[in-house]
């Protein structure tokens, strides 16, 4: 599987995975370059009450240690946040496949700017579930994305 939109339908049954068990759909998988999935997560910081459990953290985990990560890919439903940016250029991850940055821009052109092959797709199907959930649950979306509670 190397097609960035066969590479997608991982991340995105992921995020639909994530969205049925009540969190935040984004979903991601770590790609080798012969198209391997090395592994595969969905953001889980409702799920685990843990913050720190996002979609990339996920799959990044879930793929195991690796000698290098020139050659893998990461795909994601969203423009990775900046604390995914921050993996993605710490482990020198050499290319992202994202699903769509309507919803949320994160440090994709940061990414790009530090050698980071970054493909953006623009997929509906990726802006549509992130639109409703953000619709359906702001308050979860905006403590997701960083967004204090109003205390009054």
């Amino acid at each position: 599987m190397t097609d960035p939109l066969d590479m997608l339908e991982v991340a995105l049954t992921e995020a639909r995975a994530g969205l049925a068990e009540g969190g935040i759909p984004i979903g991601a998988a770590l790609i080798a370059a012969d198209g391997t999935v090395l592994g595969r997560g969905h953001n889980r910081r409702v799920q685990d009450d843990d913050p720190s459990v996002h979609g990339e953290t996920a799959a990044f985990r879930n793929a195991g240690r690796q000698r290098d990560y020139r050659s893998t890919t990461m795909v994601t439903t969203l423009s990775p946040c900046w604390y995914c940016s921050g993996l993605i250029r710490q482990f020198g991850i050499g290319a992202v496949v994202i699903g769509e940055s309507r919803t949320f821009t994160g440090g994709h052109d940061w990414l790009a700017e530090h050698g980071v092959r970054v493909t953006l797709l623009d997929d509906e199907r990726c802006a549509a579930m992130m639109e409703e959930f953000i619709v359906a649950r702001p308050e979860l979306w905006n403590e997701d994305i960083g967004i204090p509670l109003d205390p009054g």
